[in-house]
C-alpha cells in the first residue's frame, strides 16, 4: 500500500506520531503491577506494527525514535530512553526482517516485537546495573511480551486493514 498524495503522506505520519504518543501516555495510567518490573501492555507497539505495513521500514523508523523521544522527554528520563531504545532496536530488527521475508503474520511479528522488546531491555538493564541477576525476569516478561504482542498484533491488523481500505478510497 503506498500514498501517493504528500499530504496524505504528511498525515498519516503526523496522525501516527501522535496516536504513538498518546498511546504511550494512556499506558503510563494503566496500572500493571505483577510484581515485575518492566511489564507493560506496548501500546505504542501498536503504531509500529500498523507503521510497518503503512509507511514502511524508514517511516516507521522515525516515527518510533520520534515517541521514544517525546515520551522520555515528557513522561520518563534518561534511562528510561535508554531502555525504551535497547528493547525498540532488537523489536524493530526482528519485526522488519520477518516482514520482509514474510516469514510469519501480522500477529507472529507483533508478539516478535513484544519478545524482542523486553530482551533489549533486559540486555540493557544487566549492562546499566551490571548485574546479570536481572536475565531471572526474562522468563517472565517473554510471557507477558507474548501475550502482549497478540493483542497488540490483532488489533494492528484491523487497524492497517481499515487504514488500506481508506486509502484506496482516497485514490
Amino acid at each position: 500500500m503506498k500514498v501517493k498524495n504528500s499530504a496524505h503522506v504528511a498525515a498519516l505520519y503526523g496522525m501516527l506520531i501522535a496516536l504513538a504518543f498518546v498511546l504511550s501516555f494512556v499506558e503510563t495510567l494503566i496500572p500493571i503491577s505483577l510484581g515485575i518490573p518492566g511489564v507493560k501492555l506496548g501500546l505504542a507497539n501498536l503504531v509500529t506494527v500498523v507503521g510497518l505495513y503503512t509507511v514502511g521500514t524508514g517511516g516507521t523508523v522515525v516515527i518510533s525514535l520520534l515517541r521514544i523521544v517525546l515520551t522520555g522527554f515528557t513522561f520518563g528520563n534518561l534511562f528510561a530512553m535508554l531502555y525504551s531504545l535497547g528493547g525498540w532496536s532488537l523489536s524493530l530488527l526482528l519485526m522488519v526482517i520477518c516482514r520482509r521475508k514474510n516469514w510469519i503474520g501480522q500477529a507472529g511479528i507483533s508478539i516478535l516485537g513484544g519478545v524482542g522488546h523486553n530482551i533489549g531491555q533486559v540486555c540493557v538493564a544487566a549492562l546499566v546495573v551490571k548485574q546479570a541477576g536481572v536475565f531471572f525476569y526474562l522468563p517472565l516478561l517473554l510471557i507477558s511480551g507474548t501475550a502482549a504482542g497478540l493483542i497488540i498484533g490483532i488489533l494492528g491488523g484491523i487497524i492497517i486493514s481499515r487504514i488500506s481500505n481508506f486509502i484506496k478510497k482516497m485514490q
